[in-house]
């Protein structure tokens, strides 16, 4: 992570945990950590996971989604002299009909026919079909989906039936080395149960989604099993299967699961309001190294070191201030920028939640927890013209919109949300997420001050894009 260097005001920070160390009695070890005993009696030798796959298993279904592509063929195009020309996609053509499918898993998280699987899984679907392990067969209706948690709901109709689902567990209560099962339908061979352990908790660097944070497994998890269920010796639900660390695309003990808590909040979004509501922090930072650790005093690289705040947002109310160092949400470590999004993500909205921050000393300050507001209201328009970014679709950026495209940090002014293939806007590079800082040495202030400067000829355009902590100078003709 790149660290900047800056000039902060002497600050302490007193760790809020304390680490207990001594002497443990020899009682008091084997208390921990029983020796293992060889199984005894038939009842021992018996004990197995079937009651709780008993329970589990008829709530997770196969998920087929399908979606047709427009190509364009032609024998003629297809000949490698013509493709020398015009390339692999051939704008020439007789235009067909291609069929894609997709294969993965789902869970029933509501007996009223609620089911949550990967984005993934169904992105871009034209039909989503849902089979039940008992081979019946439901047209799903997608609800929503949510690309930064790759999680997307699904409904299907039930006609009064209740069916079968699995309860959330609080995701927060799990700890490395609890037993699990994950369900799903790796390879499409049918529903498969594997079992494991809980190997890590609160990944952050897997670099899936924009909420990077993770269970880690080594319950074997294949392709197919994306969007099943990770559930513990209870059945309860504890994570959505998603992705696997793997170079051969099978499994090798290391798989990643979304947290039940993140899925449950985009559940309730979806069943109850239409879109996922996040709470909005209003501030950025970054993580504590072991040289800003030193810098500030602290025992040990831990939290995460603010560096700005919105006027007037939450973190602001609280009172939280640029130099302040972010210890923990609701008594859950913050070790990074990702758990603190994750930690925010989760919040209930509407409710308070305390917090323990760093400044002159340790306190604990009341987050006001609401949505980003859309201020100033997007008036997306798309450029038109014979100018550089024709084709590009622009909007004016706002802390709900920064929120909506997965954008840590943000400046006032015009971004790109949409950029139209083969458009001069896309031949020049634009890509959604950049911002428009000047054109021709002047700032445009909203989408409509833009549209007018792009409106004018120009035997010259000097157009300044920032994409994240770059720069870019283009110098184009007119």
């Amino acid at each position: 992570m790149r660290i900047r260097l800056r000039s902060w005001p002497a600050l302490v920070v007193v760790a809020v945990s304390l680490l207990l160390t001594g002497c443990v009695s020899a009682a008091a070890q084997q208390q921990i950590a029983p020796q293992s005993q060889v199984p005894e009696t038939r009842q021992q030798i018996q004990l197995s996971f079937a009651p709780v796959v008993r329970v589990v298993a008829p709530a997770v279904v196969n998920i087929y989604s399908r979606r047709v592509v427009q190509t364009r063929t032609s024998p003629l195009f297809s000949d490698p002299f013509f493709q020398r020309f015009f390339g692999q996609n051939s704008p020439f053509g007789m235009p067909r009909q291609r069929i894609e499918n997709s294969l993965g898993s789902g869970v029933v998280v509501s007996p009223d026919g609620v089911i949550v699987t990967n984005n993934h899984v169904i992105a871009d679907a034209d039909e989503v079909t849902v089979v039940f392990a008992d081979r019946r067969e439901f047209e799903a209706r997608i609800l929503g989906v949510d690309e930064h948690t790759d999680l997307a709901v699904l409904q299907v109709k039930t006609d009064g039936e209740r069916l079968p689902f699995v309860q959330f567990r609080d995701s927060d209560t799990v700890e490395v080395g609890d037993l699990v099962l994950a369900i799903g339908n790796p390879f499409g061979v049918g529903q498969t149960v594997t079992s494991g352990i809980v190997s890590a908790l609160a990944q952050t660097r897997v670099g899936i989604s924009d909420l990077n944070f993770f269970i880690q497994t080594d319950a074997a998890i294949n392709p197919g099993n994306s969007g099943g269920a990770l559930v513990d010796t209870d059945g309860r639900l504890i994570g959505i299967n998603t992705a696997i660390y793997s170079n051969s695309g099978g499994s090798l003990g290391i798989g990643f699961a979304i947290p039940s808590n993140m899925v449950r909040s985009v559940v309730a979004g979806f069943t109850s309001v239409g879109k996922v509501e996040r709470a909005w922090f209003g501030a950025w930072g970054q993580q504590v190294s072991s040289d800003i650790a030193n810098a500030l005093g602290l025992r040990r690289p831990a939290g995460v070191l603010i560096e700005s705040v919105y006027a007037d947002g939450p973190a602001d109310d609280a009172g939280i201030e640029v130099g302040d160092v972010i210890l923990d949400v609701g008594g859950r470590p913050v070790d990074d920028p990702q758990s603190l999004n994750y930690r925010i993500a989760t919040l209930p909205l509407g409710d308070t939640s305390m917090w323990t921050s760093g400044a002159a000393a340790t306190r604990k300050v009341s987050l006001p927890v609401r949505t980003a507001p859309e201020d100033p209201p997007r008036a997306a328009v798309e450029l038109t013209g014979s100018q550089p970014l024709a084709g590009a679709t622009v909007a004016n950026m706002s802390p709900a919109l920064a929120d909506e495209m997965g954008l840590e940090r943000f400046q006032p002014g015009v971004v790109v949300t949409a950029v139209r293939p083969a458009s001069p806007a896309a031949r020049m590079g634009l890509q959604p997420g950049d911002q428009v800082i000047s054109v021709n040495d002047q700032e445009p202030a909203s989408t409509d001050a833009l549209r007018r400067q792009m409106g004018r000829r120009s035997a010259q355009w000097r157009i300044v894009i920032g994409r994240g902590e770059q720069r870019f100078n283009l110098v184009i003709g007119g």
